[in-house]
């Protein structure tokens, strides 16, 4: 009898080997957020926002719109990304914040890369601005949030909503021109 169980324990086992699999995705929670994969493993959004980059032809509105030549002749190489690496192993904490924020940035990355083709040429011109104009940029737009608190009265909701406005517009700014600048600063650097 035992033998008997044992064989069809045996045949069980081998033609579930052999049963399709039903859901063709599945969901993977990841830090509390569902992840969506295909039966490979491979996350569905990423697979989606490679075939969108596949679909615009990104890389070669990117090499047609001379980014990469003007980011050379400015001075950036792969060889200046390396520091920024050996940055990011000598922190890992960097690194775990960019995983934490994974799923939002993976959210907003089909946008960026609808915008990414009109960009390009402001990429390219942005390539060969000094790190000092770009950090002077971020100040002056400091100093114009700081001119609107100040000189815009306090009397009515209106000016209190302008005052938030710019100053919620113009933090942000700021603080991309000085990393910007600081990130140009460090590849540009002979």
């Amino acid at each position: 009898m035992k033998i008997f169980a044992l064989i069809a324990a045996f045949l069980c086992s081998t033609s579930y080997g052999f049963v399709s699999v039903s859901p063709q995705y599945r969901t993977t929670s990841l830090n509390g957020v569902n992840i969506e994969v295909d039966s490979i493993g491979n996350n569905i959004k990423v697979k989606e926002l490679l075939q969108k980059v596949e679909d615009q032809r990104l890389l070669s509105k990117v090499a047609a719109s001379g980014l990469l030549s003007k980011a050379q002749e400015a001075g950036i190489t792969l060889s200046k990304l390396e520091p920024l690496l050996a940055l990011a192993a000598e922190y890992p904490d960097i690194l775990i914040l960019v995983e934490a924020s994974g799923p939002e940035v993976l959210a907003i990355l089909p946008t960026v890369v609808d915008l990414a083709p009109g960009a390009l040429p402001l990429l390219a011109r942005a390539v060969g601005v000094p790190p000092s104009l770009l950090s002077a940029a971020g100040a002056s737009v400091l100093a114009a949030a700081a001119a609107t608190v100040v000189l815009v009265p306090d009397d009515s909701v209106a000016s209190v909503a302008l005052q938030t406005l710019v100053v919620g517009l113009s933090l942000p700014a700021a603080g991309a021109a000085f990393v910007g600048s600081a990130i140009l600063g460090q590849l540009t650097k002979k």
